[in-house]
């Protein structure tokens, strides 16, 4: 991206943004750089700290209280200044690196038992041929199965040193096959789906803004123009952020030369402003934006940009509202320290950081307090929100906008309560779709040669339905009748779609649960 001219910044840093702490990153230029920031010294936390690993009672885990230190001293300034410890450091990494190292499946554990649910396209595990659907029995030639396996330990074993060859022994219900897997880059689109939605409309999900997104995004949008797209109806419900990097170069995509996408600044950071090449790869064609309560922070710089520059439509409720930009310090030992550097603006000048002055607790509880204030079902409650009072702006062609607490969506449309019974929660927590898939389904699936014979030919009946309460009721001991009549069709659509993703992968299961949402079909229309 360019930069203003005369503006110096730190090139070799990147800026996060992220909604939790399950979306930042570490920084590896930073390992060897002395950040000011250490336990050492004279400082009263460290004298404390040394007091307590010398003097106290009992012994105690020093790194552990030194961690809750920081975090604690972190989150008085703001809710996302974080501490993170080295494993949730790494994770994090992986997350936004795209991709990590290991042998490429998705599983779920059922009845001590690894279910392998998905393979990732062109990973270790497809090389050898291994399909979905498969027990995995052994390991490296020793009992796996029903030796009280844990989602850590498995990790722990699938994934690590690249080449190093892993075996498998797999039965699909006659006999063991053993697999000889060779551990090694696994690639994570952060492209969750992308399918034409009508003969004229591209649909893509994004899930997350990593290292990796853009050239995601150009993949899918080369192959869905070649199917004939003219328009694109883009998805960032759910997504919580990542780099700001990724949110600039997606915006790219769809701006003019020269076009404002967002700025920085800070106390201790000058203002960095962030313009679009010449080199968009949708720069002409109609752009809808789905957005909720959950899409934040990069996805929030991207909607805010195109709803600044009347680039695209934005439909859908109000935005979670992260406007602070993180920087990374990490530590010696791995962990590390994300510490809000800047806010950022959007091209009309607004910050669409909601307010933390009521303390950590206060924040975290923000969108509770939204749905029993009603606003995510009513759009008179959403736009007369007092956080939106005396704050607004203006897009390129003059249409008010919002400031102070998220991106307002152009088109409001309300939560579907169906979607939010605790009953619901309940099932997917204990991941009783995909289990009733495993057990009951795969006879269903056979019958069908295409995704799209499934999603067109296939419905879950109220046999079907009552089949699956069943098999849940041995899991959940108690089911509200009021909650199972309210969500009986959404249930009805979530199955349906978690067996089209065992067979099919993500972008059947998106095709299913799209054709049943209000939202994603008020934006279709528009």
């Amino acid at each position: 991206m360019k930069k203003t001219a005369g503006v110096i910044f730190r090139t070799m840093i990147l800026i996060l943004v992220g909604i939790t702490i399950g979306l930042l990153i570490s920084d590896h230029n930073f390992a060897d750089r002395n950040l000011g920031f250490s336990f050492s010294g004279s400082g009263k936390l460290s004298k404390v700290l040394e007091l307590v690993g010398q003097n106290y009672v009992d012994s105690v885990n020093i790194d552990s209280i030194e961690g809750v230190s920081v975090n604690d001293l972190l989150q008085n300034l703001d809710p996302h200044s974080l501490y993170l410890p080295p494993q949730q450091a790494q994770s994090i990494n992986e997350r936004l690196d795209g991709g990590f190292n290991g042998i490429g499946i998705e599983y779920q554990l059922l009845r001590d038992t690894l279910i392998i649910t998905q393979v990732y396209a062109g990973g270790p595990a497809a090389k050898t041929g291994l399909l979905a659907g498969g027990k995995v029995i052994n390991v490296d030639n020793k009992k796996f199965s029903g030796t009280k396996l844990t989602t850590e330990r498995v990790n722990n074993i699938f994934r690590g040193q690249k080449d190093a060859v892993i075996l498998l022994g797999v039965t699909f219900g006659n006999g063991i096959k053993t697999y000889a897997i060779k551990r090694g880059r696994v690639d994570i689109s952060s492209v969750n789906a992308a399918y034409m939605a009508d003969k004229n409309t591209g649909y893509i999900k994004i899930g997350k803004f990593a290292s990796t997104t853009d050239a995601d995004f150009r993949k899918a949008l080369t192959k869905l123009k070649a199917d004939g797209m003219s328009k694109l109806l883009l998805d960032l419900r759910g997504n919580g952020g990542g780099y700001l990097n990724a949110a600039t170069s997606l915006a790219d995509e769809f701006l003019g030369k020269g076009k404002l996408i967002v700025y920085t600044k800070g106390v201790h950071e000058p203002r960095t402003d962030y313009f679009a090449t010449d080199s968009g790869s949708f720069q002409q064609g109609k752009v809808t934006v789905l957005i909720d309560e959950y899409s934040a922070s990069a996805s929030e710089i991207l909607a805010g940009a195109l709803q600044d520059l009347d680039r695209a439509t934005i439909v859908g409720r109000r935005s979670f509202g992260k406007g602070l930009v993180q920087q990374q310090f990490p530590f010696g030992d791995g962990s590390a320290v994300n510490l809000t550097v800047a806010r950022y603006y959007t091209p009309s000048g607004r910050s669409i950081q909601k307010s933390y002055r009521g303390g950590l607790e206060s924040y975290r509880n923000e969108l509770a307090a939204r749905m029993q204030k009603g606003e995510l079902f009513s759009e008179q409650s959403n736009r007369s929100d007092t956080v939106f009072k005396g704050s607004s702006y203006h897009t390129l062609n003059g249409r008010k906008v919002f400031s102070g607490g998220g991106i307002m969506p152009d088109v409001f449309v309300p939560a579907d309560t169906s979607q939010s019974t605790l009953l619901i929660q309940n099932l997917i927590d204990q991941q009783l779709f995909s289990a009733f898939v495993i057990d009951r389904m795969q006879p269903v699936l056979n019958r069908f040669a295409t995704d799209s014979d499934f999603i067109k030919q296939y419905t879950v009946s109220d046999n079907d339905l009552h089949d699956f309460i069943l098999y849940s009721s041995q899991k959940l001991k108690e089911m509200d009748s009021h909650e199972l009549l309210i969500s009986r069709d959404y249930i009805k659509s979530v199955l349906k779609a978690n067996a089209a993703r065992f067979k099919w992968g993500d972008n059947a299961f998106y095709q299913v649960i799209n054709d049943n949402d209000e939202a994603f079909k008020k934006a279709l229309n528009i």
